[in-house]
């Protein structure tokens, strides 16, 4: 009996299947499976001594306190957790177009005063491009270094004989290397190159950022794959269409995770703003129906946004739900519970809910503004722009109380609020606002 198994591997991808295939199963490409063999398992297995060596007492583990690099960014800088990390591994994600390479050259901008230089590696732009995205934004590099290389290798080699500050890798997907038979771009090559990468940073103690391209479900060659290899994840978020881009951190190994930076994209670059909550709320001077404003949390920071609601009655068939940076089926949720639980008879009506900023909201807390802006919005009862709407709709209509209300109420009395409805709860502190406690959607000033 032969000991050896024939399998068919995925260059791209790596799945394997035991018969030959036109179209790869994993991935979905056609002509990628490749015939390998595998030896008896038995064969390979030995035993040898371990060495006790390895073995660490972490109470002896001193150095604990590792160096952190400024960005010359306070919003990135408090993103990251204090700032870049000596020896991490950085993937920074988003979908192409969306300013990954312009925020990677402020960052070298802003670290030109470094006595090492900074090492910008490129498998997609020349020189040339690489100094005309400069001059846009006002950037004469002085202590910038540059290479064209796509093999991982080589790029490998000049992080250990420059020893930069700071090493940029633009784009991952571009990035080879010989010890893999996969074509670039593939998963693993991808996943080989980044090892190796994450070997140089560690053993030299260089913080290296990777970008990766990453298609708007994140599917097979995109970032996703690498997030448990880095240190630090980050998206960059936004639509093309708006003015602002949105930094999210997934993964920090040196920080805390879910914190979010917003950058207002212009025609120098990218300009981080001071306090977000201004670009989502939208002050009229005259009273709206349909408008409600909440607040949402996320990390450690409140940002305060605009629903704005549109009902109008159903012309043809089923009554139409749609949204903009709110969760469609949170919205046929809550529209089912004020039909239920109100007088508002919602089943004959279309709704429309919008997020003001183009941000994308999925936490609970804003369920009692959106009731608010739909229930607004169909008996055109403005509601006032001096008032917070905060707390989370059951299906009961009963309205349950949400994580770090005082620290919303804090930072809405700071903007100029002057009344805030939320859920019946104690508070441990005193505010200046006009608290208007409410149990279920019966008891809404609106539907009284």
């Amino acid at each position: 009996m032969d000991k050896n198994k024939t399998i068919y591997a995925c260059s791209y991808c790596g799945a394997q299947s035991q018969k030959w295939l036109g179209r790869c199963l994993g991935c979905g490409k056609w002509g990628t499976l490749k015939e390998s063999f595998i030896g008896d398992d038995s064969a390979k297995k030995e035993t040898r001594a371990f060495d006790s060596s390895k073995i660490v007492d972490l109470d002896k583990v001193t150095g604990l306190n590792k160096l952190r690099l400024a960005t010359g960014f306070d919003e990135i800088d408090n993103l990251l957790g204090g700032g870049l990390v000596e020896g991490s591994l950085i993937l920074l994600g988003g979908e192409p177009g969306i300013g990954k390479s312009t925020i990677m050259l402020q960052l070298l901008k802003n670290l030109e005063n470094q006595k090492a230089p900074t090492l910008y590696l490129s498998g997609e732009e020349s020189a040339s491009q690489i100094k005309l995205r400069a001059e846009r934004l006002n950037y004469q590099p002085k202590n910038l270094k540059f290479l064209s290389e796509t093999r991982i290798e080589e790029i490998c080699s000049a992080i250990s004989q420059i020893k930069p500050s700071l090493a940029i890798i633009d784009s991952i997907q571009t990035v080879y290397t010989g010890d893999s038979d996969a074509e670039a771009g593939s998963v693993n090559q991808i996943r080989a190159c980044t090892v190796k990468l994450l070997e140089v940073a560690k053993s030299l103690n260089i913080p290296i950022i990777i970008t990766g391209h990453v298609t708007k479900d994140g599917t097979v060659a995109g970032p996703k794959t690498l997030e448990h290899l880095v240190d630090v994840v980050i998206y960059l978020e936004g639509d093309k269409y708006h003015g602002y881009r949105v930094l999210r951190s997934i993964k920090n190994r040196f920080g805390s995770t879910n914190e979010i930076a917003i950058f207002a994209m212009t025609g120098t670059g990218l300009e981080e703003i001071k306090n977000p909550s201004e670009i989502f709320l939208e002050r009229h001077s005259e009273n709206i129906s349909g408008t409600a404003l909440s607040c949402f949390l996320q990390g450690t920071r409140v940002f305060l946004i605009e629903i704005q609601a549109l009902v109008s009655p159903t012309l043809f068939g089923y009554p139409v739900r749609k949204t903009s940076g709110f969760d469609t089926n949170r919205l046929q949720l809550l529209a089912a519970v004020i039909s239920k639980r109100t007088r508002v008879n919602l089943s004959n009506q279309d709704i429309h809910l919008n997020i003001v900023g183009g941000f994308k909201v999925d936490e609970p807390a804003v369920d009692l503004a959106a009731v608010c802006s739909i229930i607004s919005a169909k008996l055109d009862k403005p509601i006032s722009p001096d008032t917070i709407i905060i707390g989370e709709v059951g299906l009961g209509g009963e309205i349950r109380n949400v994580s770090n209300l005082e620290k919303r109420l804090q930072e809405a009395q700071k903007l100029g609020f002057k009344t805030a409805i939320i859920p019946e709860t104690k508070l441990t502190k005193e505010f200046q606002l006009s608290l208007v406690k409410i149990k279920t959607l019966a008891d809404l000033p609106l539907v009284k």
